[in-house]
């Protein structure tokens, strides 16, 4: 798949996410990694990346994923981004595009029921299961119909009855990196953005704790992501810590 909208979208020089492989390596469909970015831009919203073909497919959630089957989620298509960016947290400038802080909501692997993902998408079915520090168990992304570009781009992201499947909304209850344990507001604050709007982000009752511990004195050092970190791609996710 090609990633020519993604880089053209982005100045590399101003922008610190990744500008991708020049030739990026398909991968079989089993042991596939995704990733779900809490970000904060012009509004908030997430961003649910799946790996395939090279690339990670991406849909931009408004409200997030919701772990109730009666629930169904809007999601927009949006484009492939490079395999790198599944490793990427933290600011991007303001006045570029997506500006706003990103923060690395969960991740970990996924499984796709028909190995053909890209046949899938092209229907407009996508089923698949989830292995990530947040989100378990299957789920199934639906592309709503229509004609036009807007709506060839718009997909519901539905969670499947299963034993993962719960009331619990998730978005309040953990609101924290899977990769550092920041709340949007720290990473903006560690990487030079935005932290007013960023706050906007995280739930009042999570930024009230961490004001709370700050006063204190009994707040934990967070794990910095470098930009290193950011770039290079990292091995298969580990259950380190304690999702949150």
């Amino acid at each position: 798949m090609s990633l020519r909208t993604y880089r053209e979208k982005r100045r590399f020089d101003v922008t610190p996410e990744p500008r991708g492989a020049a030739r990026p390596k398909a991968r079989r469909a089993k042991g596939l990694h995704f990733v779900v970015h809490k970000h904060r831009a012009s509004h908030l919203h997430y961003d649910l990346r799946l790996e395939s073909d090279g690339v990670l497919h991406s849909w931009a959630v408004p409200k997030g994923p919701s772990l109730d089957p009666g629930v169904k989620r809007l999601a927009m298509m949006v484009e492939d981004h490079p395999v790198e960016y599944r490793a990427f947290e933290g600011t991007i400038p303001e006045n570029e595009y997506g500006g706003g802080t990103m923060m690395m909501w969960d991740r970990g692997t996924w499984e796709p029921e028909d190995p053909a993902v890209e046949r899938s998408i092209a229907r407009g079915e996508l089923k698949f299961d989830l292995h990530g520090e947040k989100l378990q168990g299957s789920w199934v992304l639906v592309r709503t119909g229509g004609r036009g570009d807007r709506d060839q781009r718009s997909w519901l992201l539905i969670k499947h009855r299963d034993e993962a499947a719960s009331s619990e909304d998730v978005a309040e209850t953990k609101p924290y990196s899977v990769a550092t344990g920041r709340l949007l507001a720290q990473i903006a604050h560690d990487e030079g953005g935005d932290v007013a709007k960023a706050a906007t982000g995280d739930p009042p009752a999570a930024v009230e704790r961490l004001i709370g511990e700050l006063r204190g004195g009994t707040a934990k050092p967070r794990k910095r992501a470098t930009a290193a970190a950011r770039k290079r791609t990292p091995a298969k996710s580990r259950r380190t810590r304690k999702a949150s």
